[in-house]
């Protein structure tokens, strides 16, 4: 009987011992400590969506990394292709730069695109897919060109091979930008990577 009582004694005590969570130091790769943002919506945002349009997702910013959120844009109908692709990507740097709903922000989402800038399309010796911004791309933030670039190149107005070519109003040459889960994941960090276009 003492012998089965001292044999018992030591599968006790690690019983007891595994009550507990032990912390650790072993490093893990689990993100960033949990915070009240939570990136995600808990119901559609009714004031986002605007009866009739084109349905289209826009990339904001929320924590470190882009999320994509649900938005509208006018296209008149009967408007010829390369016309709507102009059209589909004015309407996107305009729900980039507008300001996030109060449920949005409530959210966590911001923007870091800048009102008051157009985009067009190619010139006569462009490639015919080619986006002109009023402003330089490389002037641009490398959070607001990560958000233009993922919108732009998840569109419409891209030719649907995750690229899109960019140039500015000036006669630098036009790059082709791509959205990589890197730039996702990592918008202020990680540039989209892009290379310059040569021919039309």
């Amino acid at each position: 009987m003492n012998v089965r009582r001292l044999l018992a004694l030591p599968a006790l005590a690690l019983l007891l011992a595994g009550c507990g969570i032990r912390a650790t130091e072993v490093p893990t790769d689990f993100g960033p400590a949990p915070s009240r943002v939570r990136c995600s919506l808990s119901e559609p945002d009714v004031s986002t969506q605007a009866s009739g349009g084109l349905p289209v997702q826009v990339f904001l910013l929320c924590g470190s990394s882009l999320v994509t959120v649900d938005r509208t844009v006018r296209v008149p109908d009967g408007a010829a292709d390369s016309r709507r692709r102009v059209l589909v990507a004015q309407g996107l740097l305009d729900e980039l730069a507008a300001t996030p709903s109060a449920a949005e922000k409530e959210a966590g989402y911001t923007t870091d695109v800048r009102g008051g800038m157009a985009v067009s399309g190619p010139r006569p010796t462009d490639p015919e897919d080619a986006l002109r911004l009023s402003a330089p791309p490389g002037d641009l933030t490398s959070y607001s060109l990560a958000q233009l670039v993922c919108t732009f190149s998840d569109s419409a107005a891209a030719e649907g091979d995750g690229s899109v070519i960019l140039g500015g109003p000036d006669s630098a040459p036009l790059r082709r930008y791509e959205c990589t889960d890197e730039v996702r994941s990592r918008p202020g960090s990680k540039e989209p990577p892009s290379a310059e276009v040569t021919g039309g």
